[in-house]
């Protein structure tokens, strides 16, 4: 049985029925893990993670804006006459949570950000005004989704599993393991976000009995063609070359693409080989080690993907996952697209401005390495933000340094939106959060950063995504009206929370569960 209650293979009725206005609000029962009048604030702070980093504590700062944002919807939902549940859930309570977030950062700054979040005062008092301040019918390509399909053998409902301790596990369904599911997925992305389409991508676990396999990631694409009548999922298989001799890893490679329609390949360099712990560089030439990485490159470029996409960061500094690589392979191999997941960053690491000093820490490592390969803007090279984004954007100098530091060295064309949801909960709240966001001016003449324009913000949500990938920039594909839409976000059954792990023990977890992770 897949996590959404639908046999494999078979129509998915009670999926479909999950996604209808009519029968959203009582389709699953009553939710146990949250206060019914009290989903949470709609923009999450966590802590959280996608599982690839310790989730952070809330700072001073953080808790102060969560408990004057809750304050002032309380009051605004009472003047307002809503109820306050419904409020929580609406673009006002989102804008009331942005204004607090960037007044708190201003006042606990010795100087004045390097990031804003603009919010007009109408914006937390109007649907109207919120609605022109936060949505938008923007094309917004994800393109780094996850989902975990269990399966959900009553025989194996006592064993652990990653996530049977995380804040999720009364989400509605009988079954825990069901919270991560392809269902639970799509309502997050697609009902309850203005995200258009997705890109379902790897995770760092290890290919055999994996949650988040080929067949189940090609499920979950017919399930959306079905619901929304056009291709909305995109796929990348996992390539994990360093886990077998390369002809055999060119078999799979071949077979994978006579079997399945995938857009590119997604691959972890500092993978830990269970067997031997090796892990590789997808610049290995000069290496001792097996010789993979190009070999990998060569055999896509062979069987027409064009397209690798590389998680490069959030690994505790390991140096297997340093961006290092990258700039000689983007020289070498201009035929081949190289999309860049986490752009080098690293949880630990202050992001401030390109230095000298500062070319081997965080996102700094992957721009010298471009540098120094002669690598510029408009390369065959494209930084991704899940996570990244995530992390920064309650920090709005580093995020503004992060931004503008990628737009000078990719181009605005090279930039590509990701989330790293399901993890996040909906990625609503970071969406919203980059339409609010400017890079001041006093950053763009001291940097030479460029204006976070309305342009530019189209590109990153999904115009350069549909380029590279060779799709059309369509809206939303399910036939909801507005007036629907806002119905059906605003009465949803779950809260405002996010997924992942919360705390070092959840990540140990996981770690402990699936095998790979470093």
């Amino acid at each position: 049985m897949v996590g959404g209650g639908a046999p494999r293979g078979a129509p998915f009725a009670s999926g479909a029925q999950r996604v209808l206005p009519v029968t959203l609000a009582g389709m699953r029962g009553p939710s146990l893990w949250f206060d019914e009048a009290d989903p949470g604030l709609p923009i999450k702070f966590g802590p959280a993670s996608n599982g690839e980093y310790d989730p952070q504590p809330l700072s001073p700062v953080l808790s102060t804006v969560i408990r004057e944002a809750r304050a002032e919807c309380d009051l605004t939902a009472d003047r307002l006459g809503m109820d306050r549940r419904r409020f929580l859930k609406t673009a006002m309570a989102s804008a009331i949570t942005l204004f607090f977030l960037d007044r708190y950062t201003r006042l606990a700054s010795a100087q004045e950000p390097g990031g804003c979040f603009v919010i007009p005062r109408d914006s937390m008092i109007d649907r109207l005004a919120a609605d022109a301040c936060l949505g938008g019918d923007d094309f917004i390509m994800d393109v780094q989704g996850h989902l975990l399909e269990y399966d959900l053998d009553p025989a194996t409902r006592h064993r652990r599993f990653w996530g049977d301790q995380f804040p999720q596990v009364n989400c509605g369904d009988d079954d825990p393991r069901a919270c991560f599911s392809m269902t639970h997925f799509m309502e997050e992305i697609f009902l309850r976000s203005d995200t258009s389409m997705v890109v379902l991508s790897g995770l760092p676990i290890h290919p055999e009995g994996s949650p988040l396999s080929m067949e189940v990631m090609a499920e979950t694409r017919r399930v959306a063609l079905g619901l929304a009548r056009d291709d909305r999922v995109l796929l990348h298989a996992q390539m994990l070359p360093h886990l077998s001799h390369p002809w055999a890893g060119h078999e799979a490679m071949e077979q994978t693409v006579a079997d399945h329609s995938i857009a590119g390949w997604k691959t972890f360099t500092h993978f830990t080989d269970p067997a031997n712990g090796n892990h590789f560089f997808l610049d290995d030439h000069d290496l001792s080690a097996p010789q993979v990485g190009r070999s990998f490159i060569e055999k896509s470029l062979e069987l027409g993907i064009r397209i690798i996409c590389v998680h490069k960061g959030l690994s505790g500094g390991s140096r297997w996952a340093s961006p290092v690589d990258i700039g000689p392979v983007a020289r070498d191999y201009p035929e081949m697209n190289f999309v860049v997941y986490h752009c080098g960053f690293e949880t630990a690491i202050t992001e401030g401005p390109y230095t000298e000093a500062t070319r081997n820490r965080g996102v700094n490592r992957f721009i010298s390495s471009l540098r120094d390969a002669g690598v510029g803007p408009g390369s065959n090279v494209y930084g991704e933000l899940g996570s990244i984004w995530w992390f920064l954007m309650r920090t709005p100098t580093e995020a503004a340094h992060v931004l503008g530091k990628l737009l000078v060295q990719l181009g605005e064309d090279r930039i590509l939106w990701g989330t790293d949801s399901i993890f996040y909960g909906t990625p609503q709240d970071q969406i919203q959060a980059m339409r609010a966001f400017q890079i001041t001016r006093a950053f763009q003449d001291q940097y030479g950063y460029p204006a976070l324009d309305g342009l530019r913000k189209r590109k990153i949500f999904g115009l350069n995504a549909a380029a590279l990938y060779g799709v059309e920039p369509r809206k939303r594909g399910f036939s909801f009206t507005p007036a629907e839409m806002t119905e059906i976000r605003e009465t949803f059954p779950d809260g405002n929370h996010t997924w992942g792990p919360r705390n070092p023990a959840e990540m140990a977890q996981f770690h402990d569960l699936h095998r790979g992770w470093p």
